[in-house]
């Protein structure tokens, strides 16, 4: 097509070349639609329905732009495009005469460079001013459209509002969790002036609420199982006294120990105005906080989330816990239900099931850990049924009763109820995110099917000035996630339209701090069979590491795939104690495509846990080992010896 349009320009001329190519190229562009349409739509769309709904609902909605962006920068070749758009709603006159604006700029370009190619007459007219410029133009002009194209939609979403003659902020951050936090750090590291407004507590839910007070907990549980198991080290009989109020206590000195870490008088000093308040998003330039108003050039939400609360009859008057408010409680509950048995369920059952609770672990789905591999789930649930947690999967709850006897949670099980009696219940079934109450329904922001705020790779909202990090964002709802992608908000928020970032998140490490931890990174078995990919396993068990059986702590296994024929890491899981520190070495290689090979190479301290990266690569190897190599080295070694 390229070829073609340059020789339109040098027979025809600009305009005529323009005219007929233009006409040309759209009419067998939309040929080739009514080709993919009228084969191969029906059968697909009916075989896939649902994921053909969602397109459907996109391209009636912006299709015209999304297809006249792809005719102007032609990310994909137009042969693609003109299949693909063929198996759509997209209307055919629509398409043709969307086809024929988006591709008139690229054409005159191609038809001009045409032109002037053919008027060559001498080595000399290579270099002249009009074939250099119209060379020059071929270049660049993807990225000339592209500009032009971000600020058409930049002046379409900003139409309705007027801006200020100057702004009080480069930026103004909602909400003081690791993601804003982050956001505004790299805002006044840059120098920009910045504000944080916080309605509640600098820190967020991680300090707070989350991370911070959860595993200060399970240490302290830690500690209590090591001792009610003392013989595993040597030590008959060991006891203890202790007050859970105390216990708790020392939750929240630990809460306090780490709060000047994300103080307001820390951040006052690094250069961002810290602002206690609600705030209120008036248009993509104004924040509403304390009666004021606060004009800025970028905003980022960091709302964050906060633990969903499901609909089931006497569970909210029955008192229910979840992970924002039970850290204020002083008595251990002696009978205790804990509802979901995913990370935040299985750290805290686990965790009072070792301080002196009776648990009870309720998951509706036929596994607890459900995002993890079956066999990681398997080992687990017998962990936790061992050490006297009751495990109840494939078990809905259906509603809460009060009586003289106590409180009963009702579920059905295998078609027949199930009574759970119970003195306190904590609800650990996720996370919802903060979306509502502070502007965005006002403006119009994109909420995703999640509940999250819709975003693209830059995590830039259908505003384009407007950005969301951290859990409000998702998909990921982990602190070091939300830091990750602050980084990138902030710096997309600062210079745009000079410089943009795509956020980079292909290696996403998380862990449950049960014991044994359980960490990630990558591909599950499960998922790497499901994108039907052909991979190899290698596990190494933590049976055989020194250290481990030094700590008695010989449990658990480190799972690494890789692609077939391949030392490249694709997905590492791993189960034992410390997985959370042990994932990072596999993150490092995944991130910076370090094969095991490189991991084996590389020297680990003895006697250490991390030792068991290394053995895991070692296996690899072995399993890799070059049969007929070594049959010639050991005919080598024998020839040596004279034999």
């Amino acid at each position: 097509a390229a070829v073609l349009t340059l020789a339109a320009g040098a027979i025809f001329g600009v305009v005529w070349g323009t005219v007929l190519v233009s006409f040309a190229s759209t009419l067998g562009a939309t040929f080739a639609m009514l080709g993919a349409r009228y084969v191969l739509r029906d059968g697909l769309q009916k075989k896939y329905q649902n994921f053909f709904e969602k397109i459907n609902a996109g391209i009636n909605k912006e299709g015209a732009s999304y297809l006249f962006t792809l005719r102007l920068i032609p990310i994909f070749p137009f042969f693609v495009i003109n299949a693909i758009m063929g198996l759509t709603s997209m209307p055919v006159l629509k398409y043709f005469w969307v086809s024929q604006l988006g591709m008139i700029p690229g054409t005159i370009i191609y038809v001009n460079a045409g032109t002037q190619l053919s008027q060559i007459t001498s080595m000399r007219g290579l270099v002249s001013g009009p074939v250099l410029l119209s060379l020059a133009l071929l270049g660049i002009f993807p990225y000339i459209a592209k500009f032009f194209i971000a600020q058409f939609k930049k002046s379409r979403a900003f139409a309705k509002y007027k801006r200020p003659k100057k702004y009080d902020y480069n930026m103004v951050v909602i909400g003081a969790g690791a993601g804003g936090l982050v956001s505004a750090y790299i805002a006044a590291a840059t120098k920009a002036k910045v504000a944080l407004i916080e309605k509640h507590k600098m820190g967020g839910d991680c300090l707070n609420t989350g991370c911070v007070p959860s595993k200060a907990l399970i240490r302290t549980a830690h500690l209590m199982h090591d001792m009610k198991n003392s013989k595993a080290y040597g030590v008959n009989k060991a006891s203890c006294e202790f007050s859970f109020a105390e216990v708790m206590e020392r939750v929240h000195k630990v809460i306090a120990k780490i709060e000047p870490h994300d103080s307001v008088e820390r951040y006052s000093k690094l250069g961002v105005e810290c602002i206690q308040g609600e705030a209120k998003i008036k248009s993509p330039f104004e924040v509403e906080v304390n009666g004021k108003i606060l004009t800025t050039k970028a905003i980022i939400v960091a709302t964050g989330a906060r633990p969903l609360m499901p609909n089931i009859p006497g569970l909210k008057e029955c008192g229910a816990l979840n992970s924002d408010i039970m850290w204020n409680i002083k008595e251990l509950p002696k009978r205790l239900v804990v509802l979901g048995g995913g990370p935040i369920g299985s750290e805290m059952a686990q965790a009072f099931a070792r301080i002196g609770s009776e648990v009870t672990l309720v998951e509706k789905g036929d596994r607890i850990l459900p995002r993890e591999d079956k066999s990681v789930s398997e080992l687990m649930h017998k962990t936790f049924e061992k050490e006297g947690i009751k495990v109840q999967t494939s078990c809905e709850a259906k509603e809460v009763t009060q009586s003289g006897g106590g409180k009963i949670l009702k579920c059905l099980k295998n078609g027949a109820t199930v009574e759970i009696p119970f003195d306190q219940i904590i609800v650990a079934l996720g996370r919802v995110a903060n979306v509502k109450g502070f502007g965005l329904e006002e403006l119009g922001i994109e909420i995703s099917p999640r509940g999250t705020i819709e975003h693209d790779q830059f995590l830039r909202t259908n505003i384009p000035n407007i950005f969301a990090v951290g859990d409000v964002a998702g998909p990921w709802q982990f602190t070091h996630t939300a830091a990750h992608q602050a980084w990138y908000a902030a710096v997309n928020a600062l210079f745009d339209p000079f410089r943009n970032y795509a956020v980079d998140e292909r290696v996403i490490p998380w862990c449950t701090y049960t014991d044994p931890e359980v960490a990630r990174v990558g591909l599950s078995e499960a998922e790497a069979i499901a994108k039907k990919i052909d991979f190899e396993k290698t596990i190494y068990h933590m049976d055989d590491l020194d250290r481990a059986i030094t700590e008695s702590a010989d449990y658990g296994f480190v799972q690494v795939l890789t692609p077939r024929g391949s030392d490249q890491i694709i997905g590492a899981t791993i189960v034992g104690a410390r997985a959370g520190d042990l994932i990072a070495e596999f993150v490092l290689a995944m991130r910076w495509k370090l094969g095991m090979q490189k991991i084996l190479s590389t020297i680990h301290t003895y006697p250490t846990f991390a030792e068991a990266t290394k053995y895991t690569a070692g296996e690899w190897r072995r399993a890799h080992v070059p049969t007929k190599a070594l049959q010639f080295v050991e005919k080598f070694h024998v020839w040596r010896r004279g034999a």
